[in-house]
């Protein structure tokens, strides 16, 4: 007869700071190895950024540059509507933190939900406010250098400008570039935390599910940014259509 191992007691405390710790390690480990690796393979941050310095590049040959101003613009605006969002969930949980009592007994009639104490639940709470004060100052942050891109743009060399050097526009197009890439690289940085917020939440469920999500989140973002179909695309346009090559074969 096949015995099955027992499993754990989910709400016992050693195994809920395992998972939490668990948490971290993928967390921060994940954010170290994708800023290492980046360093020296292609990814969605290398890339966007060799689009970044193409852009200011060629920003520097127009006389107008009221949509190149626009797309600063919106990057801003999307940067401040997660800030925004950030700050009206963490008033959600900072509610939650007065109405612990109710919410486990809510959870409780869920299946498959642990019964864990309310110290353990406010401690769960307290992550997920930390998670989000950290996306906050992130977002926030990066809405700033969108501003600081914003006023790069503005000192930008004119066409005609005679003052001007060849080498003094190839390093104020680096130097925007690297702005807007540090902005961009907080605006990641913000979307992550929310991605593992979202782990996060199954950690009221079972802290072994909890460890799974994480486990997956990992997965997913690193598939995302190292492997997805938009940074193929990225990296690859074909520039001869189907019909112009079966032209030039003489079919």
């Amino acid at each position: 007869m096949l015995v099955l191992p027992e499993l754990p007691d989910a709400g016992a405390t050693w195994l809920n700071l395992v998972a939490f710790f668990w948490f971290l390690f993928c967390w921060i480990g994940y954010t170290r190895y994708a800023r290492h690796k980046g360093r020296d393979t292609v990814c969605l941050a290398s890339v966007l950024h060799l689009y970044r310095q193409d852009w200011m590049s060629r920003l520097l040959m127009r006389e107008q540059r009221i949509a190149d101003a626009s797309v600063i613009g919106n990057l801003e605006r999307n940067t401040a509507f997660f800030a925004s969002s950030t700050l009206l969930i963490l008033a959600g949980l900072i509610t939650l933190m007065g109405a612990t009592d109710r919410a486990q007994v809510l959870l409780q009639d869920i299946p498959f939900v642990a019964t864990v104490s309310r110290q353990m639940s406010e401690m769960k709470l307290l992550v997920m406010l930390a998670i989000f004060v950290y996306a906050f100052f992130t977002f926030s942050w990066g809405m700033r250098q969108y501003n600081f891109a914003s006023v790069l743009l503005g000192s930008a060399p004119l066409v005609g400008e005679k003052n001007v050097t060849e080498t003094e526009r190839k390093a104020y197009a680096a130097r925007a570039a690297a702005v807007l890439s540090m902005a961009g690289n907080e605006f990641n940085l913000g979307l992550r935390a929310y991605y593992f917020a979202l782990a996060a939440l199954t950690w009221f469920i079972n802290p072994l599910f909890f460890m799974f999500t994480t486990a997956g989140v990992v997965w997913v973002l690193y598939r995302r940014e190292f492997h997805s179909d938009v940074l193929a695309v990225m990296m690859f346009s074909p520039t001869v259509t189907t019909g112009s090559a079966s032209q030039e074969k003489g079919e």
